[in-house]
């Protein structure tokens, strides 16, 4: 696995500052020049503070958990407390560091295409935090949902938040989605970076898809839909899929 250098993890000295008291904001490049920055502070939030959709994302939560992109460990520290045997993952070195900082037991070091676990190992698998996104695109994610198959027990589910990329008016994001499909690629398919102050993240590309689409991602998978959940927010823009394996 080719490790992110020091000053490539932005992402982890992002929350690292917000581990060591400090606040933060997280900047997402987009590769069109599009630029967000937000507050960093929900990466460390407790179960009171999450929004709906996370918390019944929780209900979920059975056996053997693997956390995909765990970052500071708030879902994998949730679930290791009420009893769960969770092992979080992440790409970020600093964010592993933090996470057995924070009493973490099992986290690993790997991005989720080089995840390598026995067969059967896990009951669950989450993606919490918008990680459906890092499926990556429809190919990638049709491979990996192949992976999760055999790395899962019989009744395995995967939990997965997305965003519907299409529940947008903003020109700048509509123009990406017409670029997107101009070049055959999913509308909602990004190409992204963290920034953090001097620190520049590698660019990697992340999914955002619309129930019709996951839908579509996984055909002849070993997965279909369970139930969909829309979040109550004002916009309604995420939504949980609970995907279980096909009987």
């Amino acid at each position: 696995m080719n490790r992110l250098k020091p000053l490539e993890d932005a992402f982890g000295q992002m929350i690292y500052t917000i581990y060591g008291g400090s606040e933060a904001f997280e900047i997402v490049e987009r590769d069109d020049g599009y630029i967000e920055a937000m507050p960093a502070k929900g990466y460390f939030s407790h179960y009171e503070d999450w929004s709906q959709i996370e918390k019944k994302a929780m209900e979920f939560a059975k056996g053997t958990i693997l956390d995909v992109g765990c970052g500071a460990g708030r879902h994998s520290l949730y679930l290791q407390e009420k009893g769960f045997n969770v092992t979080g993952i992440d790409v970020s070195p600093l964010a592993v560091r933090i996470c057995k900082l924070r009493g973490l037991k099992k986290v690993k070091l790997t991005p989720v295409e080089k995840a390598d676990f026995k067969s059967g190992t896990f009951d669950r698998i989450f993606m919490m935090g918008n990680n459906f996104g890092l499926f990556a695109n429809f190919k990638k994610a049709r491979r990996l949902l192949r992976k999760f198959n055999r790395m899962t027990s019989k009744d395995a589910l995967i939990i997965a938040v997305t965003n519907d990329p299409y529940k947008t008016d903003n020109p700048a994001h509509l123009a990406y989605h017409k670029r997107n499909r101009q070049n055959g690629r999913m509308s909602g398919q990004l190409k992204i970076r963290i920034r953090y102050k001097q620190y520049k993240g590698k660019w990697f590309e992340y999914l955002l898809a619309s129930k019709q689409e996951v839908e579509e991602i996984l055909k002849g998978t070993g997965w279909r839909i369970k139930e969909f959940i829309d979040s109550t927010d004002e916009k309604r823009l995420y939504y949980l899929a609970i995907i279980k394996k096909d009987s």
